[in-house]
């Protein structure tokens, strides 16, 4: 299993930026410092340099991402990740999941995504369930971990 962390490099952050503006805005949390967003992508059936070449090519902008296999926190950042519920379309997923099946020639592999959503500011825990309840629709995904390993044995078989 190969796990890489996308995010974008803070010139092209906008995502951020907006995500800041709306929790300030609707939930009135003005304690927010900065935002992160990265996307997490767990593979499996891939080579190494199978999967160096997916992290290059398919799963990462390198002109405008960074990427690693290691996601950098800082003591004061808060963080969590959000994953679609098993049984519901991951678009993401399942279009990495194709293009690295044209990438290698091989057969499709596994890929799950996840959205780690990471901030930076004095937040209480009421804050921090305010944030999550907005930003997580119970209908289609849920909070997962950060950084635990992906369990495959809980998701459903890619087609």
């Amino acid at each position: 299993m190969h796990r890489l962390f996308v995010e974008k490099s803070v010139p092209f952050a906008s995502e951020s930026s907006h995500l800041i503006a709306d929790l300030r805005a609707n939930l009135a949390i003005d304690s927010i410092d900065s935002a992160r967003i990265v996307q997490r992508y767990d593979l499996d059936g891939l080579s190494a340099d199978e999967f160096q070449k997916a992290s290059q090519l398919i799963l990462s902008e390198p002109q405008v991402e960074t990427s690693s296999t290691e996601l950098s926190l800082s003591p004061d950042e808060t963080a969590f990740a959000i994953e679609f519920l098993p049984g519901q379309f991951d678009q993401r997923a399942d279009s990495a999941a194709q293009c690295v099946q044209i990438l290698t020639g091989k057969d499709r592999p596994f890929v799950s995504s996840a959205r780690i959503i990471i901030l930076k500011g004095t937040l209480s825990p009421d804050d921090l369930a305010a944030i999550k309840k907005y930003l997580i629709n119970p209908v289609d995904s849920h909070e997962v971990s950060v950084t635990d390993d992906y369990k495959r044995t809980n998701s459903p078989e890619p087609a």
